[in-house]
């Protein structure tokens, strides 16, 4: 998978975020759904990336700094017919990466709670994510599940 600077005006790019955006909020409680718009994704303290399979769209991420030292996993999503080939981890890693470049101590995450979200608590649990409590203007949700990546270490 090549990753690319995304191009939030791309109609290829906004279709896939719509997808992610519509399937979020249809498995989330009203209210407790988190997921950044095309404006969300388009504010200076987003750095958002596409990943591509040639000329396939195949998975989107982004990265929201929240202070000097702690930034947010925000837009993770495969495209459904090309989920278990690896294109999340590799995503996941891209963000890892750019957040340890650009100095973040922590990193973390919030998602939802439910059977649906099961494959992506299992993808951020492999990647060294572990649980904590909400940060950065969430709330204790019984429908979130808020995770958090120790950047410091090795």
């Amino acid at each position: 998978m090549e990753i690319r600077a995304g191009d939030t005006f791309d109609p290829r790019v906004i279709a896939l975020l719509d997808y992610h955006v519509t399937a979020a909020r249809a498995q989330t409680a009203p209210g407790s759904a988190h997921a950044l718009d095309l404006a969300g994704l388009r504010a200076r303290d987003v750095a958002f990336w596409t990943g591509w399979d040639g000329e396939t769209l195949v998975a989107t991420g982004a990265l929201k700094t929240l202070s000097p030292g702690h930034g947010e996993v925000k837009s993770m999503h495969t495209l459904q017919t090309e989920r278990r080939r690896g294109f999340g981890g590799q995503m996941l890693r891209h963000i890892i990466a750019e957040a340890r470049g650009r100095g973040l101590q922590r990193l973390s995450l919030e998602t939802g709670s439910w059977d649906y979200f099961k494959p992506a608590h299992a993808l951020y649990q492999a990647h060294g994510f572990v649980l904590c409590g909400p940060f950065e203007g969430y709330v204790e949700d019984p429908n979130s599940l808020f995770l958090m990546l120790d950047l410091t270490g090795g």
